[in-house]
Formats: structure tokens, sequence, C-alpha cells
């Protein structure tokens, strides 16, 4: 079994808790191209430990009522409101008072509010999962010069326009690292995560057979290696595709995986963990960019799904690391959920050189 590589970070910048009065049922995600991704996996940093799941794999992936799938069966209109999920974060785990305050105010964030422009390449599910071709492509693909890509797969809460905006953010701080020539053009992986929590982590795991079905036709007919990053529920699209690429013998399509803020029990990518033999299959490593000043991971994923998010904490000392994993501590770097990959800000410049993409 590999041993965890840990790149423990002993500074960590002081962050003002400011506490704040929520205004009454405003959606938090009322603006989704700067508010996409509330993620839901408790860790540590934030209430007084929750019990934990019972499967280190989280929330049983099986379907459900389809009022619970289908966006349009909840009168929400499928959004999380600031008043629902304070109402289950105090259910949770006994917020009361400024807890409860708190985990609203950390909830205010962005990914930096840049604009993808329509050429962004994206490869989209939204609306295609039963269609026989699941995934369909926009934007400009002529990037011939390439060598390698980067294919963002984003998180939760993320509908048509912010998917291409993450991925375009993330293409901006790769330019700012390497430079605009050198940079590897990135792909973003569009999927239906603007409904609800529970709903959208079934809609995760539904994405696993097209997205490997997409990776293994890349590897064959295209061949360029593929980096793949995933932010927040992102983790969780990538956990259950690298299964699916495991049972199909096909763990040869990646050049590397990376999650950011990763979205799912800290104890599944683990060697008994739900994820933790498909990372130990995969024939390329996969790298976990964690913060402690994660607070969406650290209250409001806890607090949900009381278990701790491997985002926040990495993997847990108590648990084996599968081969090819690696826990990358940036907690001196990312101050929040949503800062990971933006330019000036997140973590790229350290995530370029564990990866190896300079």
């Amino acid at each position: 079994m590999g041993a965890v590589v840990r790149d423990r970070i002993a500074h960590v910048r002081p962050t003002a808790r400011i506490y704040i009065q929520p205004s009454p049922s405003r959606q938090i995600l009322d603006r989704p191209e700067r508010r996409s991704d509330i993620s839901s996996d408790p860790s540590s940093g934030g209430p007084d430990d929750g019990d934990r799941a019972d499967d280190a794999g989280g929330t049983d992936l099986s379907d459900g009522d389809p009022s619970e799938t289908d966006p349009a069966a909840d009168d929400s209109g499928g959004l999380v409101t600031r008043r629902r999920l304070l109402a289950g974060v105090a259910g949770g785990v006994g917020l009361l008072g400024g807890g409860g305050l708190y985990a609203a105010n950390e909830l205010d964030g962005d990914f930096g509010g840049y604009d993808a422009p329509e050429t962004q390449p994206t490869v989209s599910t939204r609306g295609r999962l039963d269609e026989p071709e699941p995934t369909e492509r926009s934007g400009s693909w002529a990037f011939d010069g390439a060598d390698r890509v980067v294919l963002y797969v984003h998180g939760l809460g993320a509908d048509a326009v912010s998917a291409r905006d993450q991925a375009h953010t993330a293409k901006l701080g790769l330019d700012e690292v390497l430079g605009a020539a050198d940079a590897p053009p990135v792909i973003g992986y569009s999927w239906a995560s603007n409904v609800d929590w529970e709903p959208a982590k079934r809609a995760a795991a539904d994405n696993a057979a097209p997205l490997a079905d997409w990776l293994t036709a890349w590897a064959d007919e295209d061949g360029r290696p593929v980096h793949l990053f995933a932010h927040s529920l992102g983790a969780r699209v990538t956990g259950e595709t690298l299964r699916e690429l495991a049972d199909r013998g096909r763990t040869d399509v990646l050049a590397s995986a990376s999650l950011f803020g990763g979205a799912i029990p800290d104890e599944s990518v683990g060697s008994d963990g739900r994820y933790g033999p498909a990372i130990g299959a995969l024939d390329a490593p996969l790298y976990n960019f964690h913060s402690r000043n994660d607070r969406v991971l650290g209250w409001v994923y806890r607090a949900s799904d009381r278990t701790r998010a491997v985002g926040h904490g990495g993997l847990p000392d108590a648990a084996t690391a599968p081969d090819g994993y690696a826990n990358a501590e940036v907690t001196d770097l990312v101050g929040d959920h949503y800062s990971y990959l933006e330019p000036g800000e997140g973590c790229l410049p350290r995530a370029v050189d564990r990866i190896g993409l300079d």
C-alpha cells in the first residue's frame, strides 16, 4: 500500500468571522454563475463531530422518488434556499444562533467573476443522459498545437453558463502560471448539478458512464494526455467515473486526476473506501488539494452529510492510502471554497508543480 504524501503547512492565514443576519429565504444560487457549488460532506474544523455515515461512500446513490431527481417536481425550482440550508445545518448537528449565521456568511463566495467566451470548449450531458449519445460538444476545439489538455469537472449548483465560466477561470489561472502560449487548453465537462443536494449527488453518479465513454474515446481517437481537475461535487463524478473505468479495464485514459475542495467523504478515498480500489488501479496519480479554510466543506457539508470531506482535511491518518494517492494541503493558499483555481488567489502554482504540467 502506498503511504500518504502530505504537504503540511504550519502557517494558516487568520480568517475574520463576520456574523450577519441572513435575508429571509434568499436563494443562495440566485446567481449560479457566481455562487455555484455548495457542497455537503462535513469535515473537521466545523461544528462538533456528528455520526459518520456507515458507508464510506456516503449517501445511497440508488434511484429515489422521481420528485427527488426531477427539479421540475420540486416547488423550490431545484435550488437551495438560504432558509432551507440553514434549517438543515441546524437540524443536522445542532447549530444554533451564531453557528448557523456563520455558516450562512461562509456561503457568500464566488469564482472570481470571469465570463467565458462562447468559444470555451465544453462537453455537456445536460438533458442528454438518456440519449444514445449522451455527450455533446460546443465551443471551439481548434487547439491542434496543444500537447496535453485539462478536463474541468464543476461541482454543485452550476448551470450551463456557470460551467463554462468556471472552466474558463481555470484556463486563466493556468495561463497566469504557465503563460498563455504554454498552458494547456481547458475543456469544461458540464453536467446538470443545478438541483438540490441529494439529486445532485445522484446526477454525479449518473455521469460516470458518459464521462468514462468520452475519456475512452478521446484516448483511442486523439491520444493526447488528459489531466482531470474536479472541484467540490465534481469529485464524486470523478470517483464514480474511476470505478466505471476500472470495471471496464480502461485505467489508462488519464494522465492525472486532481481534486480541489473535494466534496466526498474523507474515508472514501482510502484503500478500503468506495473509491480507493479504483484510485489504486488508475495508471496515473491522483492528487487531493485540500484546505482547512474551506468552511463550506468544514461546516455545511459536514452538517448535511454527517461525515468529513476529503477536501477539508485530506485522507484521515487512520486510513491507508491507495497506490498513486497523494494529499496536498493548500490551506496557506486557499481561503475559501471557491478560489482554488482562481488567477492570483488559488493553489494552481503549487498544483502545476505537483502534477507536472510545467
